[in-house]
Order: C-alpha cells, then structure tokens, then sequence
C-alpha cells in the first residue's frame, strides 16, 4: 500500500460533478479537501484515499454502499456530530466520500497551526469523541479508522466526526492512517471497540505532545509493524491526562481502559480545572478558506453554507432572560417555566451507568424535603436519571417504540415520543425557550437556550432561578441542587414539586454549559404521582440520550 497521491488537482471534476479546490488536511493514505458541488452549486467536503487494489465494479459498489449505510446508522445516532455522506464513487482505484459541508477545521491542521493543546482542551475534545464511539459501539459499530483528520473542530465549539464505514470495507488492515491504528490492525486481526479506544488515545497522545505515539516510517507496513512491536515513549506534557492516554494504549486490547474509566478520568480532568483552556487560538474557518479559492466573480448560492453553519451558530438566548423573568410565561407553572444554563447532547452510556455517567441503582421516588437535607440530596441524585439499559439507543430502528427525532429550526434535534410537537415557542432578545407537549398529555418537555449564562451551574440554579420558583404556588424542592457533567459538559440537576392537587407536578431541570456564556438546559415534567412511571422513566432517558445541539 503505497502512500496516496493527489491524482487531481484543484479544479479537475470528479465524477464529473465534484471539484476539489484545496486541500483541507493530508494524511498517509487520505487526502480532504474544500470542494464545490458544480450542479447544487453548493461547498462540500471531499476526501480521497487510494484504495489498496483497484477493485472491480462489484467490489466498489460494496465498498460505496456500505460507507453510505454505516454513516447513514451513525447520523442517526448523533445528529450534528457525525458528517452525513451525500455521495461515494471509485474512480480508477480512488475512493471518493462527499459530505456536506462542515463549518469548522480538521484536528490534524489545528495541531499543525497550533502545536500541541492544554490538555485541559484535550479531555475536552476526548470526552465528546468518546460520546460518538459509545453510540456506534452500541450498535456493534466500530470506526476503525479514527485519527485526527477525521475529527472536524467547530468554529463554534464541538466536534464532527467523519471516516465511518470505511474499516473492514476492503481486505487493507488500516487504510488512511497507519500511526493511529491499533496493535491488532497492525496484526491484520480482527477488530472492535478495542481499537478506537486506541485510537483515542492516540489522539490524546498526539494533541498534548504534538506527534503521535508511534512515528509515520514512510512505508505503511513499517509503520504499522512499528505500533505492534516498537515500546512507546510515554508523555511529558499530558499532565493528569498521562494515565488514560497510557491505560488506552497498551499493547493487549483486553487490558485497555473501558469506557466508564476513560469518562470518569476525563470528567474529573475537566471539574478540577474547566477554564484552563477558554484561550484557545481562534480557529480559521473554512468558509474563509472556500471563498478564498473559489476567488472573485463566480455566480454562488450560498444555500450549503446556510445549511452548514445553522447548527454551529445560535441566534438566540435564554436561559439569565428565563431565570430573571424577562422571558414571556415566567411566572407560570412549573410545566412551561424557562430553565437556566446547560448544554447539549446526551452520552450513550454503558451497562451500570446511567446518562450522566454516575452509577445508578433504582430507588423509590424520593419524599420531598427542604434544600438543606442531605439524605433526600442522596435520593433524588439517584431518581433524576434512569438507566440506560431501560431502553435502546437512538437509531432509527433502535429507538423506543413510537419516537422519532426532531429537528428543530433553533439548530438542536431531540428524540420525542409519538404525537408530540412544539406547543410553545417563546423567544426575548437573544433567549428562546421551546416546549414540547401533546394534547390531552399532561407531560412537556422544554428546552431553553442561553448565551448570558454565568460559570457554574449550580449558582445559576441556586442564585437566578430558585428566588422565581419559590413564588410558583405548591413549589417544594427535592433535594440538593447537584453538580454534574453531560457529554462532557458542566452540568447541574434541580427537581422539584409545584402545583397543587390533581394539578401537582414534579419537574427535573438540567442545564448544561457550552463556553463561551452559552448553555442548554432540559426541563421534564411530569403528573408527581407518575414520575417513576416505566413509560415517563424511559422518555427522560430517551431525551437525554438523544439531545444533540
């Protein structure tokens, strides 16, 4: 397998519709590049890779429909978080992938333009790469093919990842980047979860010390035999992130770290110093780049940058509007009241965890008390957030009976139950609140979004939000407020009692941050005597799974 060579060059078509224009990022084996598609008229991501035989029309028909099936399974799962493959082609030996266009920068050419990151900044990108591996190993999904090109970093902060479908499409053990392959690829066995997981830390490796752990050799197999025999050199600039990147990156796939011991390390790396990385370098965004080849005086529609860019810019806030009561509806009930902060999108966890990665053991709804009572704090931990075994994960065929994913125009999707649909829409400067509901269902779900929000959730509860609910008629808080993390965001859990007699309803409020004075949060409310209901239990845990923003 000989490293890939550029068989275009800018301007060529391929397949007669698609023209590359610049190259994004360059890898062993893989080339991306900014590209046009001529006939949309509209940008796209083009990524190249020479396949290791020139197969026959069979054989790239195989390689082709399975990339589109397994990233079709994998949009799914993560919306917003994995680039959706709107064509695959071979042409003379070359496997071409277009997605659409991804409003952000390629990892490799960070750390090219910046050296190495904080490793602050480097759990911080670990932990939402380990939110997509855990949806696709839940599926029996492996990427198998992860390294920093295919990780796109937002202009707007989050990640998407690109590369699904290609590990086990052809007989190759590694295809695009031999550094980042595993010790069993390098072997050609078989693969799993294993060998992402090594892939992570690879990447993990290659952020904080600015190669990575294994050094490209010129020749693919040297390469890859280097990863299976040669000792690694251990890390000098990982700080407390030195651990996982060395417990992902043993030799033996079976004493590799799980994935509960990677989010608990990583999440403990970013509570004991969160703002250690707020400075970063500003990122280039690769509009400036398309429009800087595209040149002057060539017609553009610019609808695929509309689309591109709509979930990585938010319009508008809400959460210190809500919580101060200059959002509309303020001082209603508990079922339709505004919630602060918070962030956005659900991890997929494992067996023994629930959604926000704590362990979770079922109890029975916990009696309410005042703030200051530390058993019933204890309880409602355990009550705010089901297992994840209860239910499938979020693939279309693998959510729960009866829901579907909504894609809001604000720029967030969520999974809703059957029927349900947006019942209120309330929107103040730059705050919006979006509740969702079902006629002749007491239950709702509202989401706020906010870009005033302050640096620690649990304040904003404790401080902006809890002086307003105290004045809504029947309101008895349940518990502590309690800190925690969701998808690797700083998070903050508050649930209380409002209304009275038949109208009496309990209410669990997350809400997340997402730097830059942004945050999410998610109220669910329910009926109180139908809080722990197997059906209400399962829709809060579909809901925090599948939120994206």
């Amino acid at each position: 397998m000989a490293m890939v060579e550029t068989h275009v060059s800018a301007h060529e078509s391929v397949a007669g519709r698609y023209r590359p224009m610049e190259v994004a990022h360059r890898e062993t084996n893989r080339v991306s590049w900014y590209g046009e598609d001529m006939i949309d008229e509209r940008p796209c991501l083009l990524t190249q890779v020479t396949l290791p035989a020139a197969p026959d029309g069979e054989g790239a028909g195989r390689i082709t429909a399975g990339i589109r099936r397994t990233t079709d399974v994998m949009v799914l799962l993560c919306p917003t978080r994995v680039a959706p493959v709107v064509d695959a082609v071979e042409e003379a030996g070359t496997l071409w992938t277009v997605t659409d266009w991804i409003d952000g920068t390629p990892l490799g050419q960070l750390l090219a333009q910046q050296g190495t990151f904080h490793y602050v900044r480097a759990a911080r990108i670990g932990l939402e790469l380990l939110d997509i591996l855990e949806s696709a190993h839940s599926e029996g999904i492996t990427h198998g093919e992860l390294s920093p090109g295919q990780v796109f970093v937002r202009d707007q902060g989050g990640i998407v990842l690109t590369g699904f479908g290609l590990a086990g499409a052809t007989l190759a053990p590694r295809i695009t980047a031999p550094s980042y392959a595993s010790p069993e690829q390098a072997r050609d066995e078989r693969i799993g979860p294993a060998a992402d997981l090594w892939a992570l830390g690879a990447i993990l490796y290659t952020l904080v010390e600015g190669h990575p752990p294994f050094r490209d050799r010129g020749r693919p197999e040297a390469t890859l035999k280097g990863v299976d025999l040669l000792p690694m050199r251990g890390p000098s600039r990982a700080g407390p992130l030195a651990q996982v990147v060395q417990g992902l990156l043993r030799k033996n796939s079976r004493e590799r770290l799980t994935r509960p011991v990677v989010r608990e390390s990583l999440t403990r790396i970013l509570n004991d110093d969160p703002y250690a990385d707020r400075d970063p370098v500003p990122l280039p965004r690769l509009r400036r780049a398309f429009d800087a080849v595209r040149g002057a005086g060539t017609t553009w529609s610019g609808r695929g940058m509309a689309a591109g860019t709509a979930l990585a810019v938010g319009t508008v806030t809400v959460a210190v509007l809500a919580a101060t009561h200059q959002l509309p509806g303020t001082e209603t009930s508990a079922a339709t009241s505004p919630s602060p902060l918070p962030s956005a999108s659900a991890s997929v966890g494992t067996p023994g965890e629930n959604v926000d990665g704590h362990a979770y053991s079922p109890s029975a709804t916990p009696s309410p008390t005042s703030p200051a009572s530390p058993s019933a704090s204890a309880s409602a931990s355990v009550s705010a957030s089901p297992s994840v075994t209860a239910s499938p994960s979020p693939t279309a065929s693998a959510l729960p009976a009866g829901f579907r994913v909504f894609k809001a125009p604000q720029g967030f999707s969520v999974a809703l139950p059957k029927g349900w649909k947006v019942v209120d829409t309330q929107q103040v400067s730059d705050a919006y609140r979006v509740t969702f509901g079902a006629p002749g269902d007491p239950r709702t779900l509202a989401v706020t979004y906010s870009t005033q929000a302050g640096p620690d959730p649990v304040a904003i509860w404790r401080d902006d939000v809890l002086p307003g609910l105290k004045q809504t008629e029947g309101f008895q808080q349940i518990g502590d407020i309690q800190a925690t993390t969701y998808q690797g965001d700083k998070a903050a859990d508050l649930e209380w009692f409002s209304g009275t007699g038949d109208d009496r309803v309990r209410t669990l409020g997350r809400g997340f941050l997402i730097g830059g004075g942004r945050s999410f949060s998610l109220r669910w409310t329910t009926p109180a005597d139908e809080w722990n209901d197997a059906a209400n239990r399962q829709a809060l845990q579909t809901f925090f799974k599948t939120f994206r923003r």
